[in-house]
């Protein structure tokens, strides 16, 4: 009778990881998986989640950089703005909803280089009207973006997930099929802290982390051309080393990034320091 109700709980297991099971190593069962279907019509070749351990480190810039470089290289791109409480991709790239469907799903926004784009901005009638919901209806939201979006054939989707490890962030991790994270992060003393609780959610999560990118990384004096670290001295590299992963770029503060960013004119910018992590995502 223990063997047949051991079997029993085995057969409805709804863990989503064995990580920390009692009986990993020891069962002959597979995890649940909670992954959702891809919109039918749809075809993507590679996923890629840009995360943060907290706000304000620059997540939504490095996502529309990562995604601006590879069309750039002539790749096709899409944002999922997976931040819906605090959407901002739409007025980086300077469009506007309403988004529209049809009989294969809703359509995505192009930017001006092409890169499509799905953001709860581009639905609601008023995109300065806050989102007032709770974490069940923003984790559902975020499935409707894999699954009723009609994206086409796309070499790379980006998702740009909102900070911290709560109920959108482990949607996306446990619903989307990311082939690897990037993080990022600040030069800050909590920068070791903000980052492990990432890169622990993604490991728990069986998701691969790819590297690290270091915004706001330092200015560089228009007079002279020194570069000044407003935040102090970086530790990226050590924290890099800890955690047994790479450094993919070490990003700078500027005015024109910000001025294209409130201009909506995003796709414009050439953000310098990015080879690597173009290259790291393509390998990932």
């Amino acid at each position: 009778m223990a063997d047949d109700n051991m079997a029993n709980s085995q057969e409805t297991c709804d863990r989503s990881s064995c990580e920390g099971c009692a009986s990993a190593g020891n069962c002959d069962q597979s995890p649940q998986s909670f992954i959702e279907q891809l919109n039918a019509y749809s075809n993507i070749k590679k996923v890629i989640g840009v995360a943060s351990g907290k706000g304000g480190v620059g997540k939504s810039f490095v996502t529309g950089s990562l995604a601006s470089e590879m069309a750039r290289q002539g790749y096709k791109v899409g944002i999922l703005d997976a931040d819906i409480t605090g959407p901002s991709i739409p007025k980086m790239y300077g469009i506007h909803g309403p988004a529209v469907a049809k009989e294969e799903g809703i359509l995505p926004i192009p930017a001006k280089d092409g890169t499509k784009i799905m953001s709860i901005n581009l639905l609601v009638q008023d995109e300065e009207a806050p989102v007032i919901w709770r974490g069940p209806v923003l984790a559902g939201t975020v499935k409707q973006f894999w699954t009723e979006v009609y994206w086409g054939e796309l070499d790379y989707l980006f998702v740009d997930m909102p900070p911290g490890t709560g109920d959108v962030p482990l949607t996306v991790f446990q619903s989307i099929p990311l082939d690897g994270v990037v993080i990022v992060t600040s030069p800050q003393d909590l920068v070791e802290l903000i980052v492990k609780k990432c890169v622990n959610m993604a490991q728990m999560m069986n998701i691969p982390v790819i590297g690290l990118i270091e915004n706001y990384s330092y200015l560089v004096c228009p007079d002279c051309g020194k570069k000044i670290n407003i935040f102090g001295e970086s530790r990226i590299d050590e924290v890099a080393s800890q955690i047994g992963t790479q450094v993919l770029a070490r990003l700078p503060m500027s005015p024109q990034y910000a001025k294209a960013a409130d201009e909506g004119s995003f796709e414009s910018l050439n953000v310098e320091g990015l080879e690597k992590a173009a290259k790291a995502v393509k390998e990932s």
